[in-house]
């Protein structure tokens, strides 16, 4: 066995805590043999990029290597672990997707989404199953969502358990706690690395059990006046599901707002998942038919993502609610680093609408995290006893922390790594040796399609934003001759009463570099010429587009 080798590519997550994919790549000498791939999520995109719905892991690496994929392997359902392979699957071959129950029927509709038939190979925790030359077990693991695993992944070079997003509860509200026999177990008989989620490696102690949340959504259902919102992500099902219990105990109908919140828990009502009643919920259309005190609403757009659910309410643009005083409105879960400032501007304008708003920032127990704590990771770490450890699913802060936490443990630094996308690690003879670096680069979707979002589109966008756009129209006659006046026109640039004294200025510019006969100028060189003009009299650089028409 000794002339097997496996290699660890990281193509998204390993940083930047969304955009979750990993690759596991096993080679005898210096042929690739077998790949499995875990995972293969989004990432949500920053506020610079303009227009952007969402990011995907670049697969660019495997477009040459699909004969070789064995499998997709899933976690969990949350968007950032398997909405990307719905862009992806083709181009990597249409391989087997293996996948728990509830995760399975999330990865099903994304699918539907697109019209993309896909077979999705319900997994059974008893089996083991073989992939090649590699075998994978899922274990049982808690997390925001049910039916969580993690996955052993053994082959000829040694086990790798990839420990992705999970935290230790041992009293979760729904579903079986962690299956900690069999996780002892795979430590027992060895592990060669331990991919461990590092998210919470910055706080001391346990993360709260979700148990904890449903009595505090109790508690703060009992003490609203108004309509009572609670936002989260669409896919925490255990928390919709506890926030929906809270409301029918106060008496109150549930309304689902967010085509994800409805879709998700509809899909979760099929395999039992989501037992409500029907004669508790109501449609959006519904809810001005009831008293305030009647309601209780979970939404989407806990993130502060732009055109939400709760982004429309909170602007006041929803068609049918409407945010008045004595609403309480509920943020179950803490902003994904990055997106603090989309947050706190949403609680700024329920504030300012009227409503009582709580978050985790000034109230305790509104959200378990997902994510284990330090004493969670060291549980983890202590059972499985692994030779090396990797953490994942972070930010470079939490990977440092988690290398502190695994140190207080008795790891050195040469059985610590620290990866960056496309970093790669080698594992060969017990022995793990940072490999050659894999390129990778922004994959970006928006309504029009994949991938052609370049760095000069988002610039373009940004100044479209913030310093708007002049189009001018040049008329040339055969001999490149002005005729005429060139026209502008303008949008989200200037609106004084001064504009039209700056254009006609602007017109004399372009018509003195038509003077010279002998050389015309460029187009490149009129813009430039423009946008110099625009800043020294306005102190704005917008976005200048030319259209020069021969008549």
């Amino acid at each position: 066995m000794s002339n097997f080798r496996v290699r660890f590519i990281p193509l998204g997550g390993i940083v930047g805590v969304t955009k979750n994919m990993y690759v596991y790549e096993l080679y005898k000498g210096d042929k690739l043999q077998d790949i499995i791939i875990i995972d293969c999520g989004i990432g949500f995109p920053r506020e610079q990029e303009f227009g952007v719905d969402h990011e995907i892991p670049d697969i660019t690496y495997l477009r040459d290597k699909t004969k070789f994929i064995r499998a997709v392997l899933f976690s969990h359902g949350h968007e950032d672990h398997i909405s990307a392979l719905r862009f992806h699957y083709e181009d990597l071959g249409k391989p087997p997707v293996y996948a728990s129950k509830l995760t399975a029927v999330f990865v099903k509709n994304k699918f539907d989404e697109f019209r993309i038939p896909v077979r999705i190979n319900d997994v059974d925790f008893t089996k083991t199953y073989t992939l090649g030359s590699f075998e994978a077990k899922f274990i049982r693991m808690t997390h925001s969502i049910p039916d969580t695993t993690h996955i052993l992944l053994k082959s000829p070079v040694g086990a790798f358990y990839h420990g992705s997003d999970y935290k230790i509860d041992l009293t979760p509200p729904f579903g079986p706690s962690p299956d900690l026999y069999e996780i002892a177990k795979a430590g027992k008989d060895g592990v060669l690395c331990l991919f461990s989620d590092c998210l919470g490696s910055d706080r001391e102690g346990f993360t709260l059990s979700e148990k904890v949340v449903g009595k505090t959504f109790e508690d703060e259902i009992r003490t609203t006046k108004g309509k009572f919102i609670m936002t989260t992500f669409a896919s925490n099902i255990s928390r919709v599901r506890q926030c929906a219990e809270a409301g029918m105990k106060f008496n109150r109908k549930i309304c689902l707002l967010g085509r994800s919140m409805r879709e998700n828990s509809r899909s979760a009502r099929k395999i039992g998942y989501f037992p409500i009643p029907e004669k508790f919920m109501v449609d959006e259309r519904q809810v001005n038919k009831l008293r305030p005190n009647q309601i209780c609403i979970i939404a989407t757009g806990s993130q502060g993502q732009f055109g939400s659910a709760l982004s429309r309410l909170a602007t006041d643009q929803h068609k049918y609610i409407r945010i008045e005083k004595d609403d309480k409105v509920v943020f179950s879960s803490d902003p994904i680093p990055g997106n603090e400032e989309e947050v706190y501007d949403i609680i700024e304008r329920l504030y300012v609408l009227g409503a009582d708003v709580r978050y985790s920032d000034i109230h305790e127990q509104l959200h378990a995290s997902g994510h284990g704590s330090q004493e969670d990771m060291k549980i983890l770490i202590r059972l499985l006893n692994a030779r090396y450890v990797i953490p994942i699913g972070g930010t470079i802060r939490h990977q440092r922390l988690y290398s502190q936490l695994a140190q207080t443990m008795g790891y050195k630094d040469d059985q610590i790594y620290l990866l960056n996308e496309g970093d790669t690690v080698w594992f060969e003879q017990g022995k793990a040796k940072r490999g050659e670096q894999i390129n990778t680069k922004n994959i970006y979707v928006d309504a029009y399609g994949v991938g052609d979002i370049g760095d000069t589109i988002l610039r373009d966008r940004m100044t479209l934003s913030k310093e708007g756009i002049v189009l001018v129209i040049l008329k040339v006659d055969s001999h490149n001759r002005i005729v005429g006046l060139p026209e502008f026109i303008s949008r989200g640039f200037i609106y004084s009463k001064g504009k039209q004294e700056i254009f006609n200025q602007a017109a004399q510019e372009i018509q003195n570099m038509y003077k010279d006969v002998k050389k015309i100028p460029l187009r490149r060189d009129i813009i430039s010429r423009l946008e110099k003009y625009f800043v020294k009299k306005t102190n704005k650089e917008p976005l200048v587009s030319l259209q020069i028409v021969r008549v």
